[in-house]
């Protein structure tokens, strides 16, 4: 099974600091954070603050402001004042502002890992290595799709009569994110919406908002005030009147399909526009025919286990494997899963951190209770909490939870049809490529999938029959290549891109 180890007070860099002459140091004053509203880091504004958890210790390390009405307010009248400005610059020089900020990115992009690894349990390595310079090229490629918002299209309707039609920005737009990758999500949202012309206001997840109000000290003076605004908070005490508020445009939502639901509603008074990336279900087929020792590995560590903690939207949950080679798949997955190596987030040798959070860590466990009463089989894992360190471990107040497998053949089961959101999946044996699809698409959600097989014409049959916005074939969460990642049913629709954060006018034309 996944080896523990680590240490609470690991650098980035794996060493770790010991005790002076052999007596504990105090813990630091956890750290405080600002909002970002019109160009100024700003406490919230009734003086409120929320702690900041560790998740590999447990242990408050920073606070954050408690949002209220007032932050909202304030944030929404200073992107309108800086609308018509930034909306009325051409292209090139909103290109110029985004390149900036992505060069802020680069140059502190250690410091950023540091503290979104800390504050939301992402693996170090990842972090570092992956999310914060795609965060950086994803300022600079927005950077280069500027020019996307002012294109439009003629075409000639009769001898004298032309249509075209024009790309305007809708105005203020507001990016509520999530905690398991805040920054690359903070950034497909405001760079998208930034470029396009619109000004924005990001809402953090409260669980991890730290990387992001560190994002907004960096980037404070490198844009025009009121462009950029970043309040932190509870969502039914500042996202809630930020998303009622008649000043704001058009919403953007990477979240829970819970949440998406009452942001519908919340926003339905004004008829704003929506993008609403949501949860996920999805189902990880694996063919007789597929490399087997490479999908074990996509199915598993790829797919669930690994990075952080099945704690991603797309996470192949359902793992569907061919019955005629479930129970050697099984072993290969085991093996699979003995690579994995649970311990402190920022500790770089990690593979797997800890739940987000002590509520999510309680949901999750309660899943695997839930599990056995369903008559789910075991196949591996189940551990969490104290049980996988020694005593008087650092990490024994985390919130880890062990890769976790449970075998059905009942797809009706809670755990195959609700998104538990941790390192929790389950097999399910199908006899064919029908079955595989009948399993597959019976879910309410369709935001991913994934198909093993080296049947060129197979894997064409099953992208074309999976209700899903995106789809892997021997492969799994690789993303970019300008794709756009939506989902459909109960994950979502709407994607953030240029394009998308434009309206399109018609105009008619009649050369006299």
């Amino acid at each position: 099974m996944a080896t523990t180890h680590g240490h609470a007070d690991a650098h980035a860099d794996g060493q770790a600091d010991g005790p002076a002459q052999g007596r504990p140091e105090p813990a630091p004053e956890p750290r405080e954070f600002g909002n970002l509203i019109d160009g100024k880091i700003l406490p919230a504004a009734g003086g409120a603050r929320l702690d900041s958890v560790a998740p590999s210790t447990g242990l408050v390390w920073a606070r954050i402001p408690r949002s209220g009405a007032a932050d909202a307010e304030a944030a929404v009248a200073a992107a309108r004042r800086a609308y018509p400005a930034w909306s009325a610059l051409p292209p090139v020089r909103r290109a110029m502002y985004l390149r900036d900020v992505a060069r802020i990115v680069a140059e502190n992009s250690v410091e950023l890992a540091e503290i979104e690894a800390r504050d939301n349990g992402r693996i170090i390595r990842d972090v570092r290595g992956g999310d914060l310079p795609g965060v950086a090229y994803m300022w600079s490629a927005f950077a280069g799709e500027c020019d996307a918002a002012v294109r439009g299209m003629s075409t000639q309707i009769g001898p004298t009569t032309v249509g075209l039609t024009r790309r305007e920005p809708y105005g203020v737009v507001l990016g509520i994110i999530p905690w398991n990758a805040p920054l690359p999500t903070l950034t497909a949202k405001a760079a998208a919406a930034l470029a396009a012309g619109n000004t924005v206001i990001v809402k953090p997840a409260e669980q991890a908002s730290a990387s992001s109000l560190r994002f907004a000290e960096l980037v404070a003076e490198a844009l025009p005030p009121g462009v950029l605004n970043i309040v932190a908070g509870l969502g039914e005490e500042v996202g809630d009147p930020l998303v009622r508020h008649q000043g704001v445009d058009r919403i953007s939502l990477t979240g829970s399909t819970a949440t998406g639901r009452v942001i519908t509603r919340a926003s339905a008074d004004h008829l704003k526009p929506l993008a609403l990336e949501l949860g996920g279900k999805s189902p990880n087929i694996v063919f007789a025919d597929a490399d087997l020792e490479a999908a074990a590995v996509g199915v598993t560590t790829t797919a669930v286990y690994t990075g952080n903690a099945g704690q991603v939207c797309y996470a192949g949950t359902r793992i569907l494997v061919q019955e005629s080679v479930i129970d050697p798949f099984l072993e290969k997955m085991r093996a699979a899963v003995d690579t994995v190596v649970l311990g402190d987030a920022l500790d770089p040798a990690t593979t797997m951190g800890p739940i987000v959070s002590a509520e999510q860590y309680a949901r999750v466990t309660g899943y695997l209770d839930l599990a056995l009463a369903e008559g789910a089989a075991p196949v591996f894992g189940g551990r969490h909490g104290a049980a996988l360190f020694e005593d008087g471990s650092p990490l024994a107040g985390g919130y880890f939870v062990e890769p976790t497998l449970f075998r059905t053949e009942d797809n009706s089961l809670r755990i195959c049809r609700e998104e538990i959101f941790g390192p929790v999946a389950v097999v399910i044996p199908f006899a064919d490529e029908a079955d595989a699809v009948r399993i597959a698409n019976d879910t309410t959600y369709g935001l991913a999938a994934g198909v093993w097989t080296q049947d060129l014409a197979r894997a064409h049959r099953m992208t074309a029959a999976l209700h899903a916005g995106f789809i892997w074939v021997n492969t799994y969460r690789r993303l970019g290549g300008g794709l756009p990642f939506a989902g459909m049913g109960d994950s979502g629709y709407g994607h953030d891109s240029v394009l998308e954060n434009t309206r399109e006018k018609a105009v008619m034309i009649e050369l006299l």
